[in-house]
């Protein structure tokens, strides 16, 4: 307890230095503490880097292939289409020779901005956006102040990841009204061979377009660049406009990578950013998250909002990866942190982005009736891991594949949510009833009659060390709610009802030890466990509802999650449960030690657990996003819509306004505080 006062003593005092509410700063960058940043547009996402006029890495949403581990599909790495150099009197810029140099983010308009300054020649302003209204395009500004007459040498550099193969790079210039608009190009094939990558961009200029000179480095990279006298106290700006796109997209990537940089670099930059922060504000305002009197808590809450919306995007029918588009982790395939994680959190704040992941699981329905068959049951198996095929892409070597039923429950109960936040009767029939009806006959197939009750047995639980256990309390629950739903969508619709449905969630237990506590499977025995199972009975199941047993098992469970091996989302269930009991202030400290230990430097990246390095956890955000929605706020998603029960907000914030929730846009607010 002492080691958490201390902690929490620090937290608190950093707490005293304001916060922008939008903008995370770091002064001072660290390479070797450095957890790159995403700027993205829901299909692109730009990461950044400690080295001037880099990124890191450029992930392209829906773009799989073979490669890497486990002998299955992996989001690709895009062309390195954002890097520049810059080098003054022949001196090349690096990290290596720059000094004061800043970077922060901007999530209320999607920037991310670096600023240094070169020995006392020159200082550099970048700032990076994957824009918001443009799908496929990205846009870099630099601006260059001299402090002395100088010779300036800039260049635009097109890199192909180690992934890709059979690199084509071209160089065309294209006619337009204002003049001769070059392109830089690049073409690839992806490791096995079935997708093409393509990538371009072209500068923009505010003043007279200097003589552009190309140049091939090797095959995996070639440049377009430019010289210019600055004089002293001359500022001096550009930009550079490309685009990234793959045959996942559209049949043709190469002509439409030029034809969409040519459309972007005609709108002028000046309209690509005014574009891009309206399609931003618009998000903000209709969805938002305002904490007063907590202001390391606003940041935190608003960085991980901003990290959702930058991960997806209206009509695209993708869904979400645990670490979205912030690298490669988990292979870009998408499993239950999606339908429990984040879709409950982006379901509130904003209804139609929510929908691509409900509409992902229905374009793969076939896929998953196959996935049924082949293991001799009926209706619909939804995969573990999921990837643009639909089909099972777990590593052979994970039981989790095989055995991690639970996922099918989560995304029939998630078509039921979808409906009950929006009431879209039309969407109900044409796709969230097949998901409902096919992943509760599923289940029909799949329990085991015994007496009078209805058991699932050898299946991995939620918590995966509980490997070919029988009845775990998790994939019993949500079994029990995904064969409810199919019962409640029947009635919506007029449909037929099957009364097994009834009949069997009735009768599938969930079990008690001696204790009371709810036991987290047959065999359970006190271990420890990897992360939440039993406690997603009391949230966000509702199916433990009596206050002392949600008490109980709160208490109980909390004790056997390890600190430094705990996926960070299960603490945030423990908080929401303290909280939905009035136990606000204990539910505050669980807050905070869900999230805090697993930030790293400098931008408050979360990470999966204290000390891992794989951001952004975007499972972690969307449950802490729940403890403030559900848990703070009292949101609770019903039959009927939202409701606001009545809890209160920890001491420390003065008020919690939920801003444009659901459907109708409406603003919540809660100033209850622990009497």
């Amino acid at each position: 307890m002492k080691t958490f006062q201390i902690y929490f003593c620090l937290l608190i005092s950093s707490c005293l230095f304001a916060q922008d509410p939008w903008v995370i700063e770091a002064k001072k960058i660290d390479p070797t503490n450095y957890a790159g940043v995403s700027v993205g547009n829901g299909m692109i996402g730009v990461v950044s880097s400690p080295n001037p006029l880099q990124t890191k890495e450029i992930v392209l949403a829906g773009a799989y292939d073979i490669h890497g581990r486990g002998r299955v599909s992996n989001f690709l790495k895009g062309f390195q289409l954002m890097n520049a150099f810059i080098e003054v009197n022949r001196h090349r810029i690096s990290a290596a020779n720059v000094r004061n140099m800043s970077q922060k983010l901007d999530m209320k308009h999607g920037t991310f901005t670096s600023s240094f300054d070169f020995e006392d020649k020159a200082s550099v302003v970048t700032t990076y956006r994957s824009l918001r209204h443009l799908p496929f395009n990205v846009m870099l500004e630099i601006e260059i102040h001299a402090k002395e007459d100088f010779q300036l040498n800039t260049a635009s550099i097109m890199q192909a990841p180690e992934n890709l193969k059979e690199i084509k790079n071209l160089h065309t210039t294209i006619t337009t009204p204002e003049g001769g608009l070059p392109l830089l190009t690049s073409v690839a094939k992806s490791p096995s061979g079935e997708l093409t990558v393509a990538a371009s961009n072209a500068f923009l200029f505010e003043e007279d377009q200097p003589q552009l000179i190309h140049e091939s480095w090797d095959d995996n990279k070639h440049l377009m660049r430019f010289e210019k006298s600055l004089k002293k106290n001359q500022t001096y700006k550009f930009a550079i406009v490309g685009t990234l796109i793959s045959s996942a997209h559209q049949e043709d990537p190469l002509n439409q990578a030029e034809r969409l940089t040519i459309y972007a670099a005609l709108q002028g930059k000046e309209r690509l950013i005014d574009f891009h922060q309206k399609a931003w504000e618009e998000l903000w305002a209709t969805g938002d998250i305002q904490i007063e009197g907590d202001p390391q808590s606003q940041q935190d809450i608003r960085n991980m909002i901003y990290h959702l919306y930058s991960f997806t995007r209206k009509g695209t029918n993708y869904s979400l990866s645990p670490m979205g588009l912030s690298g490669l982790g988990y292979n870009g395939h998408v499993f239950w942190d999606t339908e429990v994680w984040m879709f409950p959190a982006l379901l509130v704040l904003q209804p139609e982005l929510a929908k691509n992941m409900i509409n992902y699981r229905y374009d793969r329905l076939q896929a998953a009736r196959e996935n049924a068959y082949l293991h001799g049951y009926k209706g619909a198996k939804f995969p573990w891991e999921s990837d643009h095929t639909g089909e099972e892409a777990t590593p052979v070597w994970a039981l989790s594949g095989p055995f991690e039923h639970h996922i099918s429950g989560c995304i029939g109960r998630a078509a039921w949510e979808y409906f009950c936040v929006t009431q879209d009767t039309a969407w109900l029939q044409e796709k969230g009833y097949p998901i409902i009806k096919e992943t509760a006959d599923f289940w029909l197939s799949r329990v085991e009659k015994e007496g009078d009750e209805y058991h699932i047995k050898n299946v991995v639980g939620a918590d995966e060390w509980a490997e070919n256990v029988d009845n775990d309390a998790w994939t019993n629950g949500v079994v029990k709610a995904n064969l409810r739903a199919a019962t409640k969508a029947s009635k919506v619709l007029n449909k037929h009802i099957d009364p097994q449905w009834n009949i069997v969630a009735d009768g599938i237990p969930i079990l008690k030890m001696k204790n009371g506590v709810t036991k987290e499977h047959a065999t359970y025995e006190g271990e420890n466990i990897k992360q939440a199972d039993a406690n997603l009975l009391t949230y966000p199941l509702y199916e433990i509802t009596e206050e002392a047993s949600i008490l109980k098992d709160v208490e109980y469970y909390q004790k056997r999650v390890p600190e430094k091996s705990t996926p960070a989302m299960t603490k945030s269930i423990f908080a929401t449960s303290y909280a939905r009991i009035g136990k606000t202030e204990k539910s505050y400290e669980v807050f905070l030690d869900a999230y805090r230990p697993n930030l790293w430097g400098p931008f408050r990246v979360i990470m999966e657990t204290p000390g891992s390095y794989n951001p952004y956890f975007m499972t972690a955000a969307g449950g802490i996003l729940q403890t403030v929605m559900m848990g703070y706020g009292g949101l609770r998603i019903t039959d009927d819509g939202l409701v606001q029960d009545e809890i209160a907000i920890p001491s420390q914030w003065t008020s919690l306004k939920l801003i444009g929730i659901g459907k109708e846009n409406i603003n919540y607010i809660n100033t209850k505080k622990v009497n």
